[in-house]
């Protein structure tokens, strides 16, 4: 079944195109706004209630407003866990995970609908709008989709009627009119994606008021950032930094869509107005007037080691394992080699997530004489800790900074991967916080 084929069953035309209106356009509708509200924000009704406050602030001051919305906290692992109570599929059948969409993609139904009749019952015109509604169109990979379209045509038609749209994320449709889910922190990717879809920014309201120079638990000196690249945000949030989803990210960079991370605990004035300057903007590079030589610390403690031992010295070796690993969907990250004691052998030391682990080891092992090394290590108690910052496109001295600072501490490094924006370092967990704290001091961040 094409897209036209499904447009008919839902009734609206799917194209590819964005409206043709821009925000720069004299003809222009009325500016819009696509507001996204996590889990913790829809938390319980007194959360929801507070965050019907917020939208009904931004259509007071003028604008159209799409929101979207996470499910419930807590309410995903719920559906999941009902998911798994079915009982496992008989030897020989398929997994339905189409199935487990239909059940997982509930949560946000919910919201979607309070939030929308929380909206009404203050005398706002809004309507809820399911992924196939709209629709917001996705391949077939249950449970883990990826978004190929979403017209904005109808949508935008509603909203320039007046109609505040609440959209539930984390769900889609096939073109065979199934129901998908994007997988985890898939509610910012379908902000995103909606957005990308009106032409217009986006603001994501969670948990903290904004990025961060590192993770304030670890540094009390850690201040907030007005503005951070897409490109310094997508290594932030590849490398340990939890405030956006890595997707989401990369969808807002592709389509330059001006994305805001606000916190969804503030309440507008008494006059109905939110307080202005707030968050940070997640925006391109050449929009940053000072760039600075780092913007932020990460730490990511989700790592795991591993090491052959005595692997063959031969040209095909190392492509013998990766190619292995990336068959088994198993992401690799940092990689060294070095000389083996032994004469003919080399050391091969790559990382890679926790549980990912696992399930390397599992398949290094049953595959030991095929591949020929000695032995196989595994240490989980690492730490990957992270400097990044678009400056360095144009600074000299940030690597020495970096280990002159953990040198100081007496903190010795396992490995290291670089990027133009950023430098990674492996250290031992137990240090990683110790390594945060002395880096964001090193780098000037204290006294931002």
């Amino acid at each position: 079944m094409n897209r036209r084929t499904i447009s008919r069953k839902i009734g609206v035309t799917a194209r590819m195109t964005r409206p043709e209106t821009t925000r720069s356009d004299s003809s222009a509708p009325a500016s819009r706004l696509v507001m996204k509200f996590g889990g913790t924000s829809m938390g319980d009704l007194e959360r929801i209630r507070r965050a019907a406050r917020i939208v009904a602030a931004e259509v007071k001051s003028g604008k159209q407003v799409a929101v979207v919305v996470s499910a419930m906290a807590g309410k995903t692992n719920e559906l999941v866990a009902w998911t798994d109570g079915a009982g496992p599929a008989a030897q020989g059948l398929p997994l339905s995970d189409d199935e487990y969409d239909v059940v997982v993609a509930s949560g946000e139904q919910v919201t979607a609908g309070l939030l929308a009749l929380t909206l009404r019952n203050m005398g706002h015109n809004a309507r809820s709008w399911m992924g196939w509604q709209i629709p917001i169109i996705t391949d077939d990979a249950h449970g883990r989709a990826r978004i190929e379209d979403v017209p904005g045509e109808v949508l935008g038609g509603a909203m320039d009627l007046g109609e505040i749209a609440v959209i539930p994320g984390f769900q889609g449709v096939t073109a065979g009119g199934r129901i998908t889910t994007l997988g985890r922190g898939g509610s910012d990717t379908s902000a995103v994606a909606v957005a990308a879809a009106l032409d217009c920014p986006c603001d994501i309201y969670t948990d903290v008021d904004g990025v961060y120079t590192t993770d304030p638990r670890i540094e009390k000196k850690a201040t907030k950032l007005n503005r951070v690249s897409y490109e310094e945000m997508l290594e932030m949030a590849s490398l340990g930094a939890k405030v956006l989803q890595t997707r989401s990210v990369e969808l807002a960079m592709a389509k330059q869509v001006p994305v805001r991370v606000l916190s969804s605990f503030v309440e507008p004035d008494e006059n109905g107005n939110l307080p202005v300057g707030a968050g940070t903007l997640i925006c391109d590079e050449e929009d940053i007037v000072e760039k600075r030589i780092v913007s932020g610390v990460t730490v990511s403690r989700d790592e795991a080691r591993i090491t052959l031992l005595g692997l063959a010295d031969r040209t095909d070796a190392p492509a013998d394992v990766f190619t292995r690993l990336a068959e088994a969907n198993v992401n690799v990250d940092m990689i060294v080699q070095s000389q083996a004691r032994t004469a003919g052998g080399v050391n091969l030391t790559f990382t890679t997530g926790r549980r990912d682990a696992v399930r390397a080891e599992e398949l290094m092992t049953a595959a030991k004489d095929e591949i020929r090394f000695e032995e196989i290590r595994v240490d989980a108690d690492v730490a990957k800790v992270s400097v990044i910052g678009v400056g360095m496109r144009s600074h000299a001295g940030v690597a020495q900074t970096m280990f002159r600072a953990l040198a100081d501490k007496g903190v010795k490094f396992q490995a290291i991967s670089t990027s133009e924006i950023k430098i990674s370092v492996l250290i031992e967990d137990a240090y990683a916080e110790l390594a945060v704290r002395a880096l964001h001091s090193a780098y000037g961040l204290d006294a931002l």
